[in-house]
């Protein structure tokens, strides 16, 4: 296995670790802006009102992008443990 391999697995882990990450970080953005939003409209200032719906909103997000992300891992496992075998037979 070359430098270069090396550095195209690293990279691939990164894009999925971006693809994984990613969506859960942008819901949990989304929902905690809305709701900063409301409480600067309503000048409620309780911190823990901003806990809840991001968890039930990321709760929401990894059944719904659950198996996507499923694939994605082990797609990128077996791609790795191929190349793991590869490079011990030789």
């Amino acid at each position: 296995m070359t430098e270069l391999d090396i550095a195209g697995l690293i990279r691939d882990g990164m894009f999925v670790m971006l693809k994984l990450g990613g969506p859960l970080l942008l819901v949990a953005l989304v929902v905690g802006l809305l709701i900063s939003l409301l409480q600067a409209i309503t000048q409620i200032n309780e911190a823990t009102l901003s806990f809840v719906p991001k968890v039930i909103a990321i709760g929401v997000a990894l059944i719904l992008l659950g198996p996507f992300m499923f694939a994605t891992l082990s797609q990128y496992s077996l791609v790795l443990f191929d190349r793991l075998i590869a490079a011990g037979s030789s």
